[in-house]
């Protein structure tokens, strides 16, 4: 209790500091111990919604909360919960930035229903960032895909520009450290899959590598030869299988129910981990990572088994 018992902040600006004010509450931030006092603080919150049927996920301060609406009630209820968590919020004398909040629809049918925290309505819209990630009401990547790909290409003009030097090393490193991590940050989720969307993403690595001094007048294959790099569509591939086989050895907190299930055929031979592969109607779940992931494997799989029978040929 030392910690967080008899502490004290100034505010500099410039070189004038303010009087010495006593913390009354809140966490130091960037301490170590900072996001386990926050879940302590908020997992209440978490246990009085589940209480009224509300699923909740919650990071750092960011809390989202979703219902699947099949009837009138269902929408109330929904509401229930943005009043208590509205009068938990003020019990705790914390506020809720009602700008920052708003509703997304994911369905087909639009949802005629307003709802509102603390007497504010909140506005319907069609998309919103969670996490870094743009989601919009038909589970489309598109948008999101364009956004990261003109930030990308932003930031990749920006150190071309500011290197003087033209040292491939150099400009190849800073890439990889400030233009790569936009492109791939939580693929697993927003992986491309139509031609356009995969070309609009590896345009930033092929016009990038194009303005390197040396390398304009070669074709982009041997571009990434040259610089060692792999192609952004088998960097996410290889994120993927990665990640997969993390969930399917219990590598990292997620549950494998809500992703896969094992083939119940057991009288082939191999291993006991063969994934079962459902069938998807349409194109939002047929390209979700469970599915994907699973038909990359079975490509690899049938590439492998044509690469033994020509060599056996």
């Amino acid at each position: 209790m030392q910690f967080f018992s008899n502490r004290t902040h100034q505010t500099k600006v410039g070189m004038a500091l303010s009087e010495i004010a006593n913390l009354t509450s809140g966490v130091i931030q960037g301490s170590g111990i900072g996001p386990v006092m926050l879940i302590i603080f908020i997992d209440d919150l978490s246990k009085l919604l589940e209480n009224y049927g509300i699923s909740i996920k919650l990071f750092a301060d960011d809390v989202k909360l979703y219902l699947k609406i099949d009837k009138v009630n269902d929408a109330g209820r929904l509401q229930v919960a943005l009043d208590l968590l509205s009068d938990w919020a003020n019990e705790w004398q914390l506020s809720v930035p009602v700008s920052k909040c708003s509703v997304l629809n994911i369905r087909h049918a639009p949802c005629n229903v307003n709802f509102s925290i603390a007497g504010c309505a909140l506005p319907n819209v069609n998309f919103c960032r969670d996490l870094g990630v743009t989601m919009t009401s038909t589970l489309s990547i598109s948008r999101h895909i364009n956004d990261i790909a003109t930030k990308a290409h932003q930031r990749a003009n920006c150190i071309l520009g500011s290197f003087v030097s033209g040292d491939v090393a150099l400009l190849v490193r800073a890439f990889t450290v400030y233009v790569r991590p936009i492109v791939e940050y939580n693929s697993v989720i927003w992986s491309p899959q139509t031609k356009l969307e995969i070309k609009n993403i590896e345009k930033v690595q092929r016009r990038f590598t194009k303005r390197i001094m040396g390398f304009n007048c070669i074709k982009y294959e041997q571009r990434i030869s040259k610089l060692v790099f792999w192609t952004l569509v088998l960097r996410r591939l290889h994120i993927d299988l990665i990640f997969c086989y993390k969930i399917v050895f219990g590598l990292v907190s997620v549950n494998f129910y809500d992703f896969f299930t094992f083939r119940t055929v057991t009288n082939t031979r191999g291993h006991k981990y063969k994934l079962y592969k459902s069938h998807c109607q349409c194109n939002t779940r047929r390209f979700f990572f469970a599915e994907r992931v699973i038909n990359k494997c079975l490509e690899l799989i049938a590439a492998k088994c044509k690469f033994l029978i020509a060599c056996l040929i």
